[in-house]
């Protein structure tokens, strides 16, 4: 079995710039993930931010190789490649695996509700068994407020001990600090535990987690990497509440409607609001006051113009 490095640190679940035709715009994603990678941060591409399952998989395969076309390198990637249907789950990481990709974030299918733990080890299992390359790195994605299906503790642990290569670690966005921690507890052998949110940083990184892939990461980056590599100093907590501010900021908002009218903002390029149906773009008001309300605190994002 090779032996990979796993990852940790910050990760962003890159939005996905798209054109005013709706088409993905792949030129503008390999400019976005240069920045964040030039901010240290990691890319969780197609994550839940990044509209994911409003795209399909050829779209995430096309996009995937256009970044790797760009000299992105394939250990900074953590494409989330879970869907409804095996099949597409299979190609999109057989793929992200024959790339080099440094792990895949993986969803449970998640349209059938209230399915059982042998029900979703299953699922998991096909596909890596159906994978079957020894490069895979699987994060398990744990959201239950969106896609209500979860992964319990018990499925985890079911997973690593009998694929003890491969389910490396798990991002948590339950937003139940108990469950993360419960996770780190379990003291899975170098079991990567990444938090939700980067509200959660500075404690899961004092319980002994591994990081966050987080959504604001995707405009506030430097900041919190900064708390990630600095978590241990007297100024974390003071670190920590300025984080927290922002993410409030962003969170009274629809968050990638958001995220995207920042971006958008702060790169001079307005094609960056767009966003695919059924979300709709932050606009009048509400785009005027989050604006005004980042501009007050002098929020900016140096160097994504550069």
């Amino acid at each position: 079995m090779t032996t990979a490095v796993r990852f940790s640190g910050v990760l962003a679940p890159v939005v996905t710039p798209f054109n005013r035709d709706l088409s993905a715009n792949a030129q503008r994603l390999v400019e976005q993930c240069r920045w964040l990678l030039s901010k240290k941060v990691g890319l969780a591409v197609f994550g839940t931010n990044s509209e994911a399952n409003s795209m399909s998989t050829g779209e995430k395969i096309e996009l995937l190789d256009a970044l790797l076309d760009a000299g992105i390198e394939s250990a900074k990637l953590m494409p989330g490649t879970g869907c409804c249907a095996i099949t597409d789950t299979v190609q999109l990481t057989r793929h992200a695996a024959k790339l080099g990709c440094g792990g895949v974030l993986m969803l449970p299918p998640f349209y059938y509700k209230n399915v059982s733990d042998d029900g979703l080890f299953r699922s998991y299992s096909e596909v890596i068994e159906r994978v079957g390359d020894n490069r895979l790195r699987i994060y398990l994605y744990h959201i239950p407020p969106v896609a209500q299906v979860g992964l319990s503790l018990e499925l985890v642990e079911r997973l690593v001990v009998r694929y003890p290569d491969t389910v490396v670690g798990i991002k948590d966005s339950s937003g139940d600090w108990s469950n993360t921690e419960a996770l780190i507890e379990r003291g899975w052998d170098d079991f990567r535990v990444f938090a939700g949110s980067e509200a959660f940083l500075l404690q899961n990184m004092r319980a002994g987690g591994a990081g966050c892939i987080s959504a604001t990461a995707n405009i506030n980056p430097a900041a919190i990497h900064q708390l990630y590599a600095s978590w241990q100093s007297a100024s974390a907590d003071a670190q920590q509440q300025q984080l927290n501010e922002l993410r409030q900021i962003m969170q009274s908002f629809p968050m990638i409607p958001a995220l995207k009218a920042v971006i958008a903002r702060y790169s001079r390029q307005a094609e960056w609001s767009v966003v695919r149906p059924p979300l709709e773009e932050l606009a009048g008001d509400a785009y005027s006051k989050l604006i005004s309300v980042l501009e007050k605190r002098g929020f900016g994002m140096p160097g994504l113009t550069d």
